[in-house]
């Protein structure tokens, strides 16, 4: 995404965010995640998003949600903000949604509202850089990018999207972000990449996490793009 895109994205954002939180999905800026939206409060979300910026946060449900799931269980504190990219409405009111990741905010705090869906004030965190470690950002990049064709089937449609971010010029945050959510990590592996501002630290911790993964025997388990529907 260009800065001018994400410039745009941002307009007017002052922090207060509609959430949707899900029990088994973490999203990540650059990727895009399908949604089937077919709650009340989450279409009246969706309707209310459209009507105005489009932005969504997403959000993981805190162990225990279960026995409060219709009320307002605990959230993690890391999130993804998204704007809605493409949209269907059905006949009968429910949605079908394309969110676009955009950037990872911390949950400050949970804000009254006279929505039926949850809404936030949140902290956008940026990607950190630190000068020390340009030198070795190539090299990583390439060892990512060498675990990930390990950890793929031969299937002819996901090894010439490999290829596609091979010969894309995506920094290594950008990287970080698509390999994470493509690979089969736990939720918990997820959640601290995704609470991860330092790129080199990401990397590294993403790095680890590919070396552990069992030769690509788990590689069934990746996303497929586009995306199955994920159901609130």
């Amino acid at each position: 995404m260009s800065s001018d895109s994400e410039n745009a994205d941002f307009q007017g954002f002052a922090g207060r965010t509609r959430v949707f939180p899900l029990p088994n999905v973490v999203l990540f800026p650059h990727v895009i995640q399908a949604l089937h939206i077919f709650e009340p409060r989450y279409r009246e979300m969706t309707e209310d998003a459209l009507a105005g910026d489009k932005l969504i946060t997403m959000a993981l449900l805190a162990p225990g949600w279960e026995p409060n799931y219709e009320g307002r269980p605990a959230l993690q504190p890391v999130a993804c903000l998204g704007r809605i990219a493409t949209h269907h409405v059905l006949p009968d009111g429910r949605y079908n949604l394309l969110l676009l990741g955009l950037k990872r905010v911390r949950v400050l705090e949970e804000l009254p509202t006279e929505h039926s869906f949850r809404e936030a004030l949140v902290q956008v965190i940026d990607d950190e850089y630190p000068p020390q470690g340009a030198a070795e950002r190539q090299r990583i990049q390439r060892q990512l990018m060498d675990g990930f064709r390990r950890a793929l089937p031969l299937l002819p449609d996901m090894q010439e999207q490999v290829e596609q971010f091979v010969s894309s010029d995506v920094s290594l945050g950008i990287l970080t972000d698509i390999l994470a959510y493509s690979l089969p990590l736990s939720l918990d592996e997820k959640l601290l990449l995704l609470g991860e501002a330092n790129v080199d630290r990401r990397a590294a911790q993403l790095a680890d996490y590919m070396l552990r993964m069992k030769g690509g025997n788990e590689a069934g388990n990746q996303r497929v793009y586009p995306p199955e529907f994920s159901e609130n």
